[in-house]
């Protein structure tokens, strides 16, 4: 059962980081490329070396750069946050030399510049979140940003926002006035979402639940969810009787079996759930 279980969550794992990956790809590719629009990043940078040199292409320079960059990963972020950085860095390089090689743009997609502003920002910002949530990245300013954020007390976003600053500014220099401050506007917006997308992603449910069905309740927490709990005595202040008041938390699926299975175990049972995007300890985040 908990190898089943753990080869799900692998599978389902491995599914959302190709997706983060696909998402990244396709806005940086399809809408950040034809526009020149930097919104900071290894893909940025990209953007303004390869307008000022025609030797090398832009799918290269990413790779150099997030080479580089995940050394600094391994060394100060862990293995498992290299193994699968190192793994998204050179798919979204792959997908974005394939992307290269089969739809090649000399110009934008559909001449609206805002239109594909917001998906130049909104698709990698959605991937980057959620490569962000499996404890992966992209790659690049990236890892920057992830470093500033351990080391510091600034969140995702914010953390984003420092490392990418510069890059976005400087096209200011290499590309205009106009297509500078879509570069900026995108880089704020960009750090938005992330932090919305990564929050979301990591929005659990804290129950506290009042019953006189504790064994049942608690069993089912601890065999079925493979959840922790505590459990302390309560007496109801207005009928004086003797009851078991269950804390536990679990990710938001979990918490619709468990409300589920509370109300057939116990009918009577109080319960109030709360919504958490900061849970630190065995089983979710860490320290």
């Amino acid at each position: 059962m908990k190898i089943l279980s753990k080869f799900k969550l692998n599978l389902k794992e491995f599914a959302l980081l190709n997706l983060g990956i696909l998402l990244i790809s396709a806005g940086v590719y399809f809408f950040s490329f034809p526009n020149k629009f930097v919104d900071g990043g290894v893909s940025g940078l990209a953007i303004i070396l390869g307008n000022i040199q025609n030797v090398v292409s832009t799918a290269t320079i990413i790779v150099i750069i997030n080479t580089l960059l995940l050394i600094a990963a391994f060394i100060i972020l862990g293995r498992d946050f290299g193994f699968k950085t190192i793994y998204a860095s050179f798919m979204y390089s792959a997908v974005t030399w394939v992307f290269e090689k089969l739809v090649p743009l000399k110009a934008p997609l559909t001449g609206e510049t805002f239109m594909e502003l917001l998906f130049s920002i909104g698709l990698p910002a959605i991937g980057s979140a959620i490569l962000f949530y499996l404890n992966a990245s992209s790659g690049g300013t990236d890892i920057i940003a992830l470093i500033l954020k351990k080391y510091s007390s600034l969140n995702t976003g914010t953390a984003l926002l420092a490392s990418d600053a510069l890059i976005a500014f400087s096209s200011l220099y290499f590309f205009g006035i106009r297509t500078g401050m879509f570069s900026v506007l995108g880089l704020f917006m960009k750090s938005f979402i992330v932090n919305n997308v990564v929050e979301s992603l990591n929005m659990c449910k804290y129950f506290t639940i009042v019953t006189e069905k504790e064994e049942e309740i608690r069993n089912y927490i601890i065999h079925e969810l493979e959840r922790g709990a505590t459990c302390v005595d309560a007496v109801g202040a207005f009928t004086g009787s003797k009851k078991k008041m269950i804390m536990t938390a679990c990710k938001r699926s979990e918490a619709v079996m468990l409300k589920r299975r509370i109300k057939k175990a116990d009918p009577d049972a109080f319960m109030f759930i709360t919504n958490t995007s900061e849970i630190i300890g065995n089983g979710f985040l860490g320290v």
